[in-house]
C-alpha cells in the first residue's frame, strides 16, 4: 500500500481539529483496519501514531488541545474513565501560576486505581480509589480543582510555588481552603513540611476572605452592626470562647466554621460543639456559617441571622456576659 491519504468516503466528515485526533477503536468504527492505519503512519506518511492506539491524522505536531484528547482517548476506554488532572488541568482553569500547557512534557490523567494502565509518551496516569465527579472545561472532563491541585502538588518539592498556586485557588474563588485541605491529606501530602506551611498561609487566607464576605453580608442586606471579633466571658467567671459577630441586645453570635479537615478534626469539632452548648444553655444562639455559604448563598446566610435576631423577643432573656474586644 502506497503512504497516500485514505479515500475521502470514510473520514472526509472528520475535518474539525478535535477529530484530527482517533483511537484504533473510532478508526475501526469508521471502515479503517489496523494495517490500513499503520500504513498511513510509515515514514513520510500522512498520519502518525501519537500514543498506543492513538492516532494524529496530520503528519505536524500536536497541538495542545490535540495531546489533550489523545491522552484522553488512551486511557478513556470507557464512559468516565478519565479526567485530565494536575498541572494541566490547572492551566485548563486559567490559574496564572500554572505553567502553560504547551509547555508540560507530561500531562497527569486521573483513571480508577483497577484500570491496568501505563505511563507512556506524554500521558502520565494518576490513580484514585474514588474517582471525583469531572468538571466540564472546553468539552474536556476535568478533575475538580481541589484534586488538580493536590495532583499537582504532589509532584512540586518548591515551597513558593506550591504557596502561589494554594492562594490562587482560593484568592481566586476556584474553592474554599477546607476542600484543599482535604484532597491534600488524602494524598498524604501534609507530612511535608513545605506542603504544610503553604497550608498554614492558605487557611490564614482563606479566613480573611471569609471575614470580608460577613462584613458585605452585614453592609448589603440591612443587617444591624455587631460587635466584630469579640470574646464571651462570665463576669469573674471562665472564658465563653470567641465569636466573629456578636449581638448583645439579641443573644446572638456568628461563628465562621473554618475548620481544616486534618487528623484532629474530630478534636476541633468537639470543640466547636462544646463551646455552641455552653454558650446556648446560657440563652445565646449561636449561627455557624461555612466560609461556602457565604461565598455561594451570601442572601441565604443573612435571612438565617435576621431570623435569629427576630427570634430573640420571644426567647427567656440570656445569662449576662462580658464582651471583651479579641
Amino acid at each position: 500500500m502506497t503512504n497516500t491519504p485514505l479515500s475521502p468516503r470514510p473520514l472526509s466528515h472528520l475535518a474539525d481539529d478535535r477529530r484530527r485526533v482517533m483511537s484504533a477503536a473510532q478508526l475501526r468504527a469508521h471502515g479503517v483496519s489496523a494495517a490500513e492505519a499503520g500504513a498511513q503512519c510509515r515514514a513520510g506518511g500522512p498520519w502518525q501514531q501519537f500514543l498506543p492506539g492513538v492516532y494524529l491524522l496530520h503528519p505536524g505536531p500536536p497541538t495542545s488541545e490535540e495531546r489533550l484528547h489523545a491522552a484522553l482517548l488512551y486511557a478513556d476506554r470507557q464512559p468516565s474513565e478519565a479526567m485530565i488532572t494536575g498541572p494541566a488541568a490547572l492551566a485548563l482553569y486559567r490559574f496564572a501560576a500554572a505553567p502553560p500547557l504547551l509547555s508540560l512534557d507530561r500531562i497527569d490523567v486521573l483513571v480508577p486505581r483497577t484500570r491496568r494502565l501505563r505511563s507512556t509518551g506524554c500521558v502520565r496516569i494518576v490513580r484514585t480509589h474514588e474517582m471525583p465527579k469531572p468538571v466540564d472545561v472546553t468539552g474536556l472532563p476535568v478533575a475538580p480543582v481541589a484534586r488538580a491541585l493536590a495532583d499537582a502538588v504532589a509532584q512540586i518539592g518548591d515551597a513558593p510555588t506550591v504557596r502561589r498556586l494554594l492562594t490562587e485557588a482560593v484568592r481566586g474563588g476556584h474553592c474554599e481552603p477546607a476542600a484543599v485541605v482535604r484532597e491534600l491529606n488524602r494524598l498524604r501530602l501534609l507530612t511535608r513540611p513545605h506542603v504544610v506551611d503553604a497550608v498554614d498561609s492558605l487557611l490564614a487566607e482563606g479566613r480573611a476572605l471569609a471575614e470580608d464576605r460577613l462584613y458585605e453580608m452585614v453592609r448589603t442586606q440591612g443587617l444591624p452592626e455587631p460587635l466584630w471579633n469579640v470574646d464571651l466571658r462570665l463576669p469573674g467567671g471562665p472564658h465563653l470562647g470567641g465569636v466573629d459577630a456578636y449581638w448583645p441586645d439579641h443573644a446572638v453570635a456568628v461563628e465562621l466554621d473554618t475548620r481544616a479537615p486534618r487528623q484532629d478534626d474530630d478534636t476541633l469539632w468537639t470543640e466547636y460543639t462544646a463551646k455552641r452548648e455552653h454558650l446556648e444553655r446560657l440563652g445565646i444562639t449561636v449561627v455557624h456559617i461555612t466560609p461556602r455559604k457565604l461565598r455561594d448563598a451570601l442572601e441565604q446566610q443573612a435571612v438565617v441571622v435576621r431570623t435569629a435576631l427576630m427570634a430573640a423577643g420571644d426567647r427567656a432573656p440570656a445569662a449576662y456576659v462580658v464582651v471583651l474586644p479579641r
